[in-house]
């Protein structure tokens, strides 16, 4: 890798402030074209450009230069945001993620929240699904489970039939233990749907259907 992109930023009521932060990866200087910096939301398409003025840096070698940005959050709807660029890297064009994200709360009295005791337990191909517990918070869930013998499956959650934009993911193989995390259930979301695929001694697909209080 010869240069690596990061945002850091402080997430305030109305704006987010911060900056790219470009560092040298390897052994020598690399000349940098930043033309545009972009709001991307993780769950859908599109973006909202970043009010920052094209600028031509050198990147040294092992070293950060920073990119400072401002932008409102005010036009943004309830979601999870993310932050991306593009950029010329020694004449090269590239779109780069910042890495960090943000929420943008949904209205309080819309999400769902507590914990939902799932306790369903499926099969998938020569492995067992165990559906754990649904957790609710203000800006996401967390689906937890466990595969025994452990073997990674991909999980999908679909509210009242729509997908709910996933967040992150884990699988511990020593365990069999995994979480999703996902976009928040809302109060007017009637059912869920967990859609679980496997591949290898886990192949096949199997869903189960929960009805929410």
């Amino acid at each position: 890798m010869d240069i690596s992109i990061r945002a850091r930023f402080e997430r305030f009521p109305a704006t987010v402030k911060g900056a790219f932060v470009a560092r040298g990866e390897d052994a020598n200087p690399h000349l940098v074209s930043f033309r545009e910096g972009r709001v991307v939301p993780i769950a859908g398409k599109g973006g909202i450009r970043i009010p920052m003025k094209p600028v031509l840096i050198d990147v040294p070698p092992h070293q950060d230069v920073y990119l400072p940005f401002e932008f409102s959050t005010t036009d943004l709807g309830p979601g999870w945001y993310g932050l991306e660029c593009d950029l010329d890297v020694d004449a090269v064009s590239r779109t780069m993620p910042g890495g960090r994200r943000f929420a943008v709360q949904w209205p309080r009295a819309t999400v769902r929240r507590g914990s939902i005791a799932v306790d369903k337990t499926l099969s998938l191909g020569k492995v067992i699904l165990r559906l754990e517990q649904l957790d609710c918070v203000s800006d996401h869930v967390v689906l937890h489970y466990g595969v025994e013998p452990s073997h990674p499956v991909s999980l999908k959650l679909l509210a009242d039939g729509e997908r709910l934009g996933e967040l992150s993911s884990e699988f511990d193989g020593e365990s069999g233990e995994g979480t999703v995390e996902a976009y928040p259930l809302m109060r007017t979301h009637s059912s869920l749907r967990i859609e679980a695929t496997g591949r290898g001694k886990a192949a096949g697909e199997v869903a189960e259907i929960l009805q929410l209080p």
